[in-house]
């Protein structure tokens, strides 16, 4: 959760050097700042919990690992949180390495909300949880199935550079990727667990995270079971962010979503008593006649316009009005905040089910973010207390939840290719080279943050064969970004994961 992918796209500059004359008094680059190892010890504690009529015994390890450079020194520290269950065939025994987003959110949401022995209680049906919502015992912890690595990435929660680090050695999408892959293959030798099945399991941009982790372990040697990608965001080309005059593939990508909240709230035209049915015809528009009227420009007949207009009107609940004046391109940012407009209300990014008062009726864009605002101090407030007082971690410093100065340090760019990021070629390698990888793509009907369709779209045309694309599966919720806020949609994605790892052949 707490994707930042919603700021604006790094632009990055770089500026020419140069070469200075001989005889020039040249200062020296100056030496990063010496950082002190935190001096926090792991903290080990022991739990049961009671899962499908079944009492398993389990430790909790809150620790950090040491990240080191080719010369060994240490240059980052990385905190996680495993759950292990007590009494396994280690070397049989599934683990699951976990990570939410950002770039710069900590794994807080995942950790809190998902499939951790403990959850935050929030509401279901996207209403704000009160003050100081219950810490429950999870019957949907994916614990029975696999031991679980909850993981924070470098300049988030107590993850953090140390002695010489640098930033630029982790704030950019391979660095980080490198730096997951180090992480797993260090816990991996320190706990035994090279002959344990594998999963990676990323939200938002951790998606991003795993579609090139999995491929840069399997090229070390490790190979991977399955990769969990929720709520993806693989090719920022289909994200709602500086598209310029005929990029239409975030408008085509989002229509979908749009339709579905639209649906939610009771503003699609007839409300379709059967979602699903109702998104499978939006689809067919969204790909079909909609993409063929955006390609033509401003080419596009009169008659075909006055069409489109009213189909995207029947769907989205927009006025005509508003669809004309937006040249049929509705930015999703924009749709959070003209849906319920006439009612002084805005919807949710991350979860468009919720809403809140907008306290700026005129505005183009919302002024804050209903899903964000009202689960937020729930999550934060519930992983403060669990990580001091049940699992008794003693770090003192305040855990990074949401970290803006990582975001946007971030780099994007990958080598010299100045285009939007896209992890999808690592997907695909991954996939080709290791005939046993499963990949899962779970998918928040309600997610105005990253689309499903987009999604859909971009895992179809990564040119596999039919063998291949056997291996590929999708799952779809009514919730949003963070599934698991719908606890009717938690406990089916649990089911569906351990159909999933059935299938991935680790159970």
């Amino acid at each position: 959760m707490r994707s930042l992918i919603i700021s604006a796209f790094a632009v990055l500059a770089f500026a020419c050097g140069q070469v200075a004359p001989a005889n020039a008094q040249v200062s020296p680059a100056p030496a990063p700042s010496f950082r002190p190892v935190p001096g926090v010890k792991d903290a080990v504690t022991h739990h049961t919990i009671a899962i499908g009529g079944r009492r398993i015994a389990y430790t909790a390890r809150a620790g950090t690992i040491l990240l080191r450079d080719a010369e060994h020194e240490p240059t980052a520290s990385m905190f996680y949180v495993a759950y292990t269950a007590d009494n396994t065939d280690a070397r049989k025994r599934p683990v699951t390495f976990l990570w939410n987003g950002g770039p710069g959110s900590s794994t807080i949401w995942l950790h809190m909300g998902s499939f951790a022995p403990v959850r935050v209680q929030v509401p279901k049906n996207a209403t704000q949880p009160g003050l100081n919502p219950p810490l429950v015992d999870n019957e949907s912890s994916l614990l029975d199935a696999s031991d679980l690595v909850f993981v924070d990435a470098v300049g988030t929660g107590w993850s953090t550079l140390v002695a010489r680090g640098k930033a630029t050695d982790y704030y950019g999408v391979d660095e980080d990727a490198k730096a997951f892959t180090q992480f797993i293959e260090r816990w991996a030798t320190r706990n035994g667990r090279w002959q344990s099945p594998k999963f990676l399991f990323g939200e938002s941009y951790g998606t991003t995270r795993a579609a090139n982790v999995v491929n840069l372990l399997q090229t070390d040697g490790m190979a991977v079971n399955g990769v969990v990608l929720l709520s993806s965001a693989l090719d920022y080309n289909f994200l709602p962010i500086r598209n310029g005059p005929g990029e239409d593939l975030a408008f085509i990508g989002y229509l979908p979503t749009e339709a579905a909240v639209a649906w939610y709230h009771h503003k699609a035209a007839g409300n379709p008593p059967d979602l699903a049915r109702f998104l499978a015809e939006v689809r067919a528009f969204a790909g079909g006649p909609y993409a063929a009227a955006l390609l033509k420009g401003d080419n596009l007949d009169a008659a075909t316009r006055a069409q489109t207009v009213a189909k995207l009107h029947a769907y989205t609940g927009l006025s005509e009005k508003y669809i004309e004046a937006a040249n049929l391109r509705v930015n999703p940012n924009r749709f959070q905040e003209e849906l319920l407009r006439a009612e002084g209300r805005n919807v949710g990014r991350y979860d468009g089910r919720y809403s809140g008062d907008e306290s700026d009726p005129n505005g183009t864009f919302p002024s804050y973010d209903p899903s964000d605002t009202m689960t937020a101090a729930a999550f934060v407030t519930a992983f403060n207390h669990y990580a001091h007082d049940v699992l008794k971690y003693r770090d003192e410093r305040p855990y990074d939840v949401l970290d803006f100065r990582v975001n946007g340090a971030w780099k994007y760019m990958r080598g010299e290719d100045a285009s939007a990021v896209s992890t999808v070629p690592d997907l695909k390698a991954a996939i080709t080279q290791n005939p046993s990888l499963h990949v899962l793509s779970a998918n928040g009907y309600f997610d105005l943050a990253t689309g499903f369709y987009g999604t859909e779209y971009l895992l179809n045309h990564m040119g596999l064969n039919a063998e291949q694309r056997k291996r590929l599966h999708y799952s779809y919720y009514a919730s949003g970004h963070e599934v698991y806020l719908n606890h009717d949609s938690l406990v089916q994605f649990k089911a569906d994961l351990l159909q999933f790892y059935r299938e991935a052949g680790a159970r």
